[in-house]
């Protein structure tokens, strides 16, 4: 039995308007996740991601550097409650 958890994530550097909430998104849906990406005020990525533990692991990796056009200084991590999503990944504005 696979372990289903959740995590949240927020990511530092220059992360908005380089397509890092797509390129998260597209990762997510490869990873069979549910969850959700979008930017905050101060300029970082908020990215909640759910499902079978190896494959959030593995996004919260792949965050670590994001797409060619993003430059990310920082990932700060916390496990939270899994939601039960069953709506995919979504990309909020």
């Amino acid at each position: 039995m696979t372990t289903v958890t959740r995590m949240h994530a927020v990511v530092s550097g220059t992360v908005q308007g380089v397509g890092f909430r797509w390129w998260t998104a597209r990762k997510a849906d490869g990873l069979e996740l549910v969850g959700y990406a979008r930017n905050l005020f101060d300029g970082t990525v908020e990215v909640e991601a759910e499902g079978p533990s190896p494959a959030v692991d593995r996004l919260m990796e792949l965050l670590q550097s994001g797409p060619p056009s993003a430059e990310v200084t920082e990932v700060a991590l916390r496990p939270v409650v899994p939601h039960g999503d069953t709506e995919g990944f979504s990309i909020l504005h």
